[in-house]
């Protein structure tokens, strides 16, 4: 896909239990991106590392909950996370990809988590 045919968002809105972030494009595909999903799937250094092979399984995060969004320019949003993650920034390319791949992405996450016998 090229950069002039990603989808823009129209709509970031966060769900009353700060669980669910749902992205709107104007493309009309819509994604409900879970609070853990977005945090495992975090686009920082911290989780992805400075190539694939570094990337972090990232465990106990089944309850973590997003605490705020703060807009970066016009390409990209911060998640602050009740768990004091707030440093990547989710561009809106990634928050597409994440909608799209979630099914795969989730059980990559999912297949790690048990080879390395960790928790969500």
């Amino acid at each position: 896909m090229s950069e002039a045919s990603i989808p823009w968002p129209t709509e970031l809105r966060v769900d009353p239990a700060r669980a669910t972030l749902t992205v709107v494009f104007d493309s009309g595909e819509q994604f409900a991106l879970p609070a853990e999903y977005l945090r495992v799937e975090s686009p920082s250094a911290e989780v992805q590392g400075h190539s694939t092979t570094q990337k972090q399984v990232v465990s106990g995060k089944r309850g973590v909950k997003i605490a705020a969004l703060e807009p970066v320019g016009n390409y990209a949003v911060r998640i602050h996370f009740d768990d004091g993650h707030d440093t990547g920034l989710y561009s809106w390319d990634y928050f597409y990809e994440l909608g799209n791949d979630q099914p795969r992405k989730w059980e990559a996450y999912l297949s790690a988590l048990r080879a390395r016998k960790l928790t969500r």
